[in-house]
């Protein structure tokens, strides 16, 4: 018996729920789309009966968060559960509750009260919390992601209440592949690791950068439409060096100074080796919040051999490439035309040069080398030129062109006299008002992207960026900012947040059953993201469409993505649906409450 309910997919800890008196038929064989997707894909929420088997009754089904439905239990449900008594008479539908929760969340002054009240809710009533993600996603967003999840990061030792992933720490060196069979869900799709060593512009928070691979696997489900129990957050717990940390008696991760060198790779190398092992070759692992040193090297070392993908990286360079290719409209010219230079020379700034440079190149037929000449880069030491290429870290010696040395950002902005001014450094206020000034005084129509997360750390606020550039600046951020009113004119800033684009392109990859991932796909991606911007949106200034859409916008991504994986022949789910855009909203995790008989 446990062979079939294993067969069927379900997880062994909800196997000693099962009573006699509750089973029922088992569902026929999965179809592809239940293969890709698991039990809430939309149509089998649609067109079979939702419940053929009853997997707890009782207090058991009340306190697993992936069924229950509190006061949502219809009456019959509550008599043939065993819920009589267990509940309050009044029963609501999930659209009450979602009413009822807003409400609530609404009457919190601070963020991050109405962060733990989320992730309460997610430990509650897990289709609940992504019904509320889902239809409230632009309120919601910077609640359960940036900019709300850095503080709960620094807080996390003092909000942890429940572990929400897997943690794996130098004391499981030599047992990793054991401690990934410990996690109850069998068929993982997408695995989000960070060692929390650079968390958004925080720093090392070591084991407490636990809440990122959470919040982004929250948006995984909400945005892309994985389904929960494929989805598993991890963190790589290698020390911290922290200080403040290591002094706190209330830290929850190892307390000693961060591990490097060959222990380091070695510890990686058998998590890489166990995660192939137990899950396959096409689990999708994305690497976040890596420092530089590492996150170049694991990115080049593992592309080869693993189904891997660097947010800070690659998701930042295409959500950003897409945000110029939609601002052309407003700025006027082709991508070859402008010239670009960043602040900020790290793994965002370089990732998303190279994607630009790419992109150039792809339009017209010129080699890498020359579309790199486009585009300067400034770091911690000036603007980034020839005669310093001996001393530069090797992700940065492909943007050392010729050029004179420049020591500061506003020299760089004279002397290259760019039209697009990227900020990608960590370091907030750094677009100061001379700088906007000169950026407006040469071009009409200055593109200025200030991405450092979260909003403390941006180059610039929204409002200096407009009123600094006389209300004639195409902006965005990295956090988001209220819109604007400048000589009575309201401007609406976007935010060029990488929620756009990893959510679709890791459904692109799971439904396609992709092997490898390529820069093509990154490509496909931001001209995808770059279509859904309509011309309602560019008279608002815009230049990225509403959050509002998100799951349309994250299945058309997700089809281009896919569709480049079937053209270059890294798809393994054969043969290739008609319409991917369809078989991507059909893939979709359904939040909707099921009838349980």
């Amino acid at each position: 018996m446990r062979a079939i309910y294993k067969k069927k997919g379900l997880s062994e800890f909800v196997l000693p729920c099962l009573r006699a008196r509750t089973i029922r038929a088992f569902m026929a064989d999965a179809s592809s789309v239940e293969e890709v997707c698991g039990g809430d894909c939309a149509p089998v929420d649609q067109f079979i009966t939702p419940w053929t088997v009853s997997v707890a009754s009782g207090c058991t089904l009340m306190r697993d968060p992936r069924y229950n439905k509190g006061l949502a239990f219809s009456e019959n449900e509550r008599d043939a559960h065993y819920l009589r008594g267990l509940l309050p008479p009044a029963v609501y539908s999930q659209e009450l509750q979602e009413k009822k929760l807003m409400h609530s969340l609404r009457q919190y002054q601070v963020p991050l009260q109405r962060y733990m009240s989320m992730m309460d809710l997610q430990e509650r009533n897990e289709k609940l919390f992504y019904k509320l993600l889902i239809d409230n996603v632009e309120e919601l967003l910077p609640i359960v992601y940036t900019p709300t999840v850095g503080e709960a990061c620094q807080k996390y030792g003092s909000i942890f209440r429940r572990p929400q992933g897997l943690f794996i720490s130098l004391k499981e060196k030599g047992k990793i592949l054991e401690v990934l069979k410990n996690w109850p869900e069998k068929n993982i799709q997408v695995i989000v690791v960070t060692d929390g060593e650079r968390i958004l512009g925080l720093g090392d928070l070591g084991c407490q950068g636990m809440g990122i691979p959470v919040g982004k696997l929250s948006l995984y489900t909400a945005l892309g439409g994985l389904r929960p129990s494929a989805c598993l957050p991890i963190t790589i717990d290698v020390g911290t060096n922290n200080e403040t940390l290591l002094n706190n008696e209330f830290y929850i991760g190892l307390k000693q100074r961060r591990a490097t060198g060959q222990e380091y790779a070695d510890l990686l190398e058998e998590f890489m080796t166990a995660v192939k092992k137990q899950y396959g070759e096409k689990v999708l692992i994305q690497f976040e919040d890596f420092a530089n040193h590492n996150a170049f090297e694991l990115l080049s070392k593992y592309s080869k051999s693993h189904l891997v993908f660097n947010d800070d990286i690659q998701g930042t360079a295409s959500v950003v490439l897409s945000g110029v290719i939609s601002a052309l409209k407003l700025v006027g010219g082709a991508l070859p035309d402008h010239k670009f230079l960043f602040l900020g020379a790290g793994e965002a700034g370089t990732g998303i040069a190279e994607l630009i440079a790419l992109e150039i190149s792809k339009q017209t037929s010129a080699p890498i080398e020359e579309t790199r000449k486009k585009i300067w880069l400034v770091d911690s030491k000036g603007l980034i030129v020839s005669s310093r290429k001996e001393s530069l870290q090797h992700f940065k010696k492909p943007w050392a062109h010729e050029h004179e040395p420049v020591k500061t950002l506003l020299e760089a902005v004279k002397a290259v006299k760019p039209t697009v001014l990227i900020g990608s450094s960590g370091v907030g206020q750094t677009f100061t008002k001379e700088i906007v000034e000169t950026m407006a005084s040469l071009n009409e129509k200055p593109l200025i992207l200030a991405l450092s997360n979260p909003t403390s750390q941006s180059e610039c606020t929204a409002e200096q960026a407009y009123t600094w550039s006389q209300g004639r600046a195409i902006f965005a951020s990295g956090s988001p900012f209220d819109p604007v009113e400048y000589e009575g004119k309201v401007f609406v800033p976007g935010q060029a947040n990488n929620a756009y684009i990893f959510p679709g392109f890791g459904l692109g990859l799971v439904m396609s059953g992709a092997i490898r991932v390529h820069d093509d796909m990154l490509l496909a991606a931001s001209e995808a993201l770059a279509a859904q911007v309509k011309d309602e949106h560019y008279e608002k200034g815009l230049i990225y469409p509403p959050f509002s859409n998100i799951r349309t916008i994250s299945a058309n991504i997700a089809a281009k993505v896919a569709a480049k994986a079937y053209e270059l022949g890294l798809a393994s789910r054969l043969p290739r649906p008609e319409n991917l855009v369809k078989f991507a909203e059909s893939c979709m995790y359904s939040p909707v409450y099921r009838n349980y008989r």
